[in-house]
């Protein structure tokens, strides 16, 4: 039986729901009050997959300006990355190229391209949507490291499972497993 280690790291502004989305793909349940991330908080999820396991290290990074100076060094031997932002909040969007060089900063010391998926949140509030999926959709095609955009909920569960299995694909893919 084979065991593979993959490690996460999730990264956007504070308050887009980065920690709400990893405890709903965790748990399964919709946590509406949870705390505020100090620096980084460290999750693990054990998969079975193909007759082997497969274990996701999900790094949940603080989005306050404060505590970006600790995500390159937290980006060395990472696996794949999720870029967060929330679809009613046009700051969270427009703060993509400020955290795309944070992300270059510290991938650029790994050997291989890290996979990076764009994640929408909050897709349950679309009636407040400040960001077109089409402007989205644009900076995924203009910016050559991003290989896939997802909406998503953490509150309906909508695309949570989709996000993670699909970054898991591109991590394996890489390595040649599937």
């Amino acid at each position: 039986m084979t065991q593979t280690i993959y490690k996460i790291c999730i990264l956007g502004d504070g308050g887009v729901g980065k920690t709400t989305l990893v405890n709903r793909y965790l748990t399964g349940v919709f946590k509406d009050h949870l705390k505020i991330t100090i620096g980084v908080n460290f999750y693990v999820k054990k998969l079975d997959f193909e007759g082997g396991i497969v274990t996701l290290q999900i790094w949940d990074f603080a989005g306050e300006d404060r505590f970006r100076f600790i995500l390159p060094s937290y980006l060395l031997g990472a696996s794949g990355a999720i870029f967060m932002y929330d679809i009613t909040r046009f700051s969270s969007f427009r703060n993509f190229n400020s955290w795309m060089e944070v992300f270059e900063e510290g991938s650029k010391r790994n050997e291989v391209q890290i996979p990076l998926l764009m994640v929408g949140s909050k897709k349950d509030l679309d009636y407040k949507r400040a960001v077109s999926y089409e402007d989205a959709r644009a900076i995924v095609e203009s910016y050559d490291g991003i290989f896939e955009y997802i909406e998503c909920s953490a509150k309906t569960g909508e695309n949570v499972l989709l996000t993670f299995e699909k970054l898991a694909e591109l991590m394996m893919k890489r390595q040649n497993i599937l």
